[in-house]
């Protein structure tokens, strides 16, 4: 496939939920899809509790790959996908556009973290297959 499609994965910070989801888009879904993540504010570095899980459930070293980013940052994209962050995002072009409604687990234990990358994984093989057809 050469001109695969874009996806963003928006969330306010950048530093967490969207972070993991461009972090799985790419691990599971490269072979149909592109990941980005941006956000509408960036912080300094992502969520060092998602580095850490991500590192122990999948080898991957998000801190390697990956820095919390502005939407201007990434270029055109096809779909957009955001977190859930009950914020109203701003606009960006895209042909089709989803909510995932995912609870921000910063702060909370790695068990909810655990759930929220779960539901991440899930959700991305789910797209994945929806755009292979």
């Amino acid at each position: 496939m050469e001109n695969k499609l874009k996806v963003a994965f928006i969330c306010v910070h950048n530093s967490c939920r969207s972070q993991i989801a461009e972090a799985l888009g790419k691990y599971f879904a490269g072979d149909i899809f592109e990941s980005y993540s941006a956000g509408t504010e960036a912080k300094p570095q992502i969520n060092q509790d998602a580095v850490r899980l991500m590192k122990e459930l999948y080898d991957i070293d998000m801190e390697k790959t990956q820095y919390s980013k502005l939407l201007d940052k990434i270029p055109a994209v096809d779909i957009v996908i955001t977190m859930g962050c009950n914020v109203e995002c701003p606009y960006l072009t895209c042909k089709y556009r989803e909510d995932w409604g995912l609870d921000d687990p910063t702060g909370k234990s790695d068990e909810e973290f655990k759930k929220v990358i779960s539901i991440i994984e899930a959700k991305i093989k789910e797209l994945k297959e929806r755009l292979k057809s």
